[in-house]
């Protein structure tokens, strides 16, 4: 051991507070942080009471629950920055994922190293032989730091830790393998160390799975009070406390997000968004449950300096009607868990099959976009058509069951018909299949070897996540062996979207048209097939989880609709965000009836992919 290393042990740590350190010697970088250069926790003054519980070494336990936009990662950074110069000793980062654990000590950790100076050459750099610096580990004088994902079993049960930092423990898979809960995994290996830190760090998810939501229950609830400008009576931001103009034209509600203020509980005059400055800087933390056994705290974006009132009344109001907006506002934007209100009640597959409609066209008014799913069953495909609207208003445009056998050219002939017709609107203009989600999980090689060709037509293999994962889809950055990109899903999230919309019951957003089996339309087994899976709580690695249980042997409907559903999602913001507008489209005559062609959903392509699309 190296005389550095024996005075860095040594040396008893400085007393300074976390936040003191921050704004000495904490530097933001361009590629992390919207505003790059030298930390300042005035920016966002709520900041330092959490810096400084988290950097006292007398905290064991904090848990931080915030909405997005509010500096939630960066206490979590420099609390591993101060540790690093000031106490060193052994640490663990966990991410959602290994992927995002990648990222993180890529995209955050790597240029805080680089950038501020009293970080700069702690860690040798990786290029050194016996450096200790890899991606997932760094070595510096004094102790080390590894960064691991959730979902990895390997890395949450290896050596002691002194300091752990769960990083949005929410998106944490149920079990890290067959090892159990990864959050209690990694605090585990705090248990030789008397002067350990946990850091619970995390937007909420859903209320019945939440891990974040436990333990802020059972700290001492800390809020942040601010003054109201005109009567100094301190108080907590509540979202019913935003207010804005409503005026009424052609005898119509107009809603004005744009005059957004806040109306103070006390006084009830209106405080301009240009307050909320001052009102931080003189805000304070008070504990709403005094006999907490951790200290906890809770921040929506209303705090937040970078989020203006008008803005999040304009999300809000965008929100209206659609679920799955509302799950992220509610998660996002308050910092509040979802419940699900609905998904235990069973479904009346009668009802359901009552709403069958009769369109006018193939391809009724409101669809803009068409997206393909197929399962693979031994003795079948089935192959759903989807037409999509604004707000993700969706129809069922056709559902074939092709019987033959799934290995044979000549049924994978038939399905590749299918896919590239032209399907013809109400407006006179023909639609095309944009984007087609193939269920590898029968006969995977066959669907490999069919899709291999036809990827760049927005043909694609997809499989289920065996559990949740951070993103709704994730594409494989590298071919297979069989040279095909995969698709991975978070089924159970798109299951419960599909559950909850075909509980919808007015069409809208989110809303599911069917088409009557005339031919190609939804049969009675088909609708029977929603009732095959019910959400139940079942325990998974020590914690109890909501799961959709299969209580019927088919339900190729719902895999029918969650990938197809999934094939809208996988392209992207350029379709997602111009639905309405594609819908129009759509829906306006043909220029000319001898050269139909479909509106673009995204940048058009040169050569043969652009030919099959028209």
């Amino acid at each position: 051991m190296s005389a550095q290393v024996i005075r860095e042990r040594m040396r008893p740590p400085t007393r300074m507070t976390l936040s003191q350190w921050a704004d000495a010697y904490r530097v933001l970088s361009a590629e992390a942080s919207a505003e790059p250069g030298p930390w300042r926790t005035d920016r966002a003054p709520y900041l330092r009471e959490i810096l400084d519980t988290a950097g006292d070494v007398s905290t064991s336990k904090m848990v931080w629950v915030a909405a997005s936009q509010l500096g939630k990662t960066e206490v979590g950074n420099n609390f591993v920055g101060m540790r690093v110069q000031l106490n060193p000793g052994p640490m663990l980062v966990v991410q959602p994922t290994l992927d995002m654990a990648k990222t993180w000590s890529k995209d955050r950790l790597a240029p805080m190293l680089r950038d501020s100076e009293v970080l700069r050459g702690r860690v040798l750099p990786s290029r050194t032989r016996d450096s200790g610096n890899t991606l997932f580990h760094k070595a510096f004088p004094g102790g080390h730091l590894s960064i691991v994902g959730a979902n990895s079993a390997s890395g949450l049960s290896s050596r002691p830790i002194r300091d752990v930092v769960l990083d949005e423990v929410d998106r944490y898979p149920p079990s890290a393998g067959a090892e159990g809960d990864p959050a209690l995994l990694a605090i585990q290996r705090t248990a030789n160390f008397w002067n350990r830190t946990v850091l619970w760090i995390s937007s909420p998810g859903e209320l019945e799975t939440s891990r974040i939501w436990p333990e802020w229950l059972g700290s001492d609830q800390r809020l942040y009070f601010v003054p109201c400008p005109h009567c100094r009576e301190y108080q907590v931001l509540v979202w019913k406390g935003l207010q804005w103009a409503t005026d009424v034209v052609d005898g119509e509600k107009v809603r004005r997000p744009e005059t957004a203020s806040y109306a103070c509980e006390a006084c009830g005059v209106l405080i301009d968004q240009a307050a909320k400055r001052s009102m931080l800087t003189a805000g304070e933390w008070r504990p709403q449950n005094p006999n907490g056994r951790w200290p906890g705290f809770h921040l929506p974006s209303l705090y937040s300096p970078w989020v203006t009132w008008p803005e999040l009344a304009e999300k809000w109001l965008d929100a209206q009607g659609d679920r799955e907006l509302l799950k992220t506002f509610l998660n996002l934007q308050l910092g509040e868990p979802w419940r699900e209100q609905d998904l235990e009640k069973e479904l009346d597959t009668s009802e359901l099959a009552s709403r069958a409609e009769t369109y006018a066209a193939e391809i009724p008014h409101g669809v803009g976009v068409l997206t393909a799913s197929i399962d693979v069953q031994g003795d079948r495909l089935e192959l759903l058509v989807k037409g999509w609207g604004a707000r993700q208003e969706s129809w069922m445009i056709g559902h074939h069951r092709l019987y033959g056998d799934p290995e044979s050219a000549e049924l994978w002939g038939a399905a590749e018909t299918l896919l590239a017709k032209g399907y013809r609107h109400e407006s006179g203009r023909d639609l095309r299949i944009r984007a087609c989600f193939v269920d590898s999980g029968h006969l995977r090689d066959v669907v490999y070897a069919w899709v291999r060709s036809r990827q760049l037509r927005g043909i694609h293999a997809v499989k289920g996540a065996t559990s949740r994962q951070r993103e709704l889809l994730h594409r494989s950055t590298r071919k297979n062996r069989m040279g095909v990109k995969l698709w991975t899903v978070d089924t159970w999230e798109l299951k419960t979207r599909v559950f909850h919309r075909v509980r919808i019951a007015q069409p809208g957003p989110g809303y599911m048209h069917f088409c009557r089996p005339t031919g190609t339309g939804a049969d009675a087994e088909y609708f029977a097939q929603f009732g095959a899976e019910v959400r139940k709580k079942v325990r998974i690695g020590g914690r109890y989880q909501y799961r959709f249980v299969e209580v019927r042997e088919r339900n190729e409907a719902i895999d029918l609709e969650v990938y197809a559903l999934a094939a809208l999602l996988s392209m992207g913001a350029p379709v997602l965000d111009r639905l309405v507008e594609l819908a129009e489209v759509a829906g306006s005559p043909p220029p000319d009836a001898d050269d139909e062609e479909e509106p673009p959903a995204r940048p058009r392509s040169t050569g043969w992919v652009n030919k099959w699309r028209k």
